[in-house]
């Protein structure tokens, strides 16, 4: 069986679209609580990037570009044409809205970022960890998925983060898989942190409204890269949730979701 470009997932029948994006690591599943909830007043799509979840993995140098935000973002835009959309991206999958959005303008009614600015940032340390820890577990030695857990506890302290993280453990007869395609994300961390300046130079700002969801506890959403959010989304707000890091829709997710049914109304 081939595996898809991308994966999606629909949920509702009637109403406007809600697309939403989710970061390194996730899968379009992550999102399946909050897309019930919507379903009701929207058609919900949930899509897996390339190297995540049911999508197809990239290939890197000398075959192709690896996971490449502008063309990823391409090539979401073309999944979707049609009716224009509410697009909701979180981390990695904020960055690929912004830039779908920019090169795609007509495509996206409103846009909805969760824990990610329009810059480049310095580190990918954290992120990089992760992938290590999970590459670096013997997955032959699990016999529960609790054998998981603990294997991965060291290197990942954070309770919520190691859940988040071993949803991406699959299970196949007798042995343990991860899903994603961990070595490509390694190879192609440095561009996630980046941003594509260059490439989306010649794009004017989009005039949309936009919304800035960010976790209290995190750093990604600060007001040093207000000026970077302000040239290219002029009409943006920025809303912050208490008592959440990063993965603030995991972590607080009632609270997200009503900050993000107020938006979308």
């Amino acid at each position: 069986m081939t595996t898809p470009a991308l994966h999606t997932t629909t949920y509702g029948e009637q109403g406007s679209r809600v697309v939403f994006l989710h970061g390194l690591f996730g899968q379009g599943r992550n999102w399946t609580g909050i897309a019930k909830s919507l379903a009701p007043d929207h058609r919900v799509t949930l899509v897996d990037l390339p190297d995540h979840g049911r999508s197809a993995w990239t290939q890197g140098p000398p075959e192709g570009k690896g996971f490449d935000l502008v063309e990823v973002a391409d090539l979401i835009a073309a999944e979707l044409a049609g009716d224009p959309i509410a697009l909701v991206g979180h981390s990695l999958g904020g960055k690929v809205a912004m830039v779908l959005t920019l090169r795609h303008p007509d495509l996206v009614q409103r846009l909805c970022v969760a824990d990610m600015s329009p810059v480049a940032y310095t580190s990918g340390s954290e992120f990089s960890g992760y992938i290590e820890a999970m590459l670096g577990m013997d997955l032959s030695a699990l016999g529960q998925r609790a054998d998981a857990d603990a294997a991965l506890s060291d290197a990942v302290p954070n309770t919520t983060v190691r859940s988040f993280l071993l949803q991406n453990l699959r299970r196949e007869a007798d042995s343990w898989r991860w899903q994603p395609n961990l070595l490509g994300l390694q190879r192609d961390l440095p561009g996630f942190v980046s941003w594509p300046a260059d490439e989306l130079a010649g794009c004017p700002p989009y005039e949309g409204p936009v919304l800035w969801v960010g976790g209290a506890t995190s750093t990604y959403i600060t007001d040093e890269y207000a000026p970077a959010m302000d040239q290219l989304f002029p009409r943006n707000r920025r809303v912050t949730i208490k008592n959440a890091g990063h993965w603030l829709h995991s972590e607080q997710p009632e609270v997200f979701l009503e900050v993000l049914r107020r938006f979308l109304r």
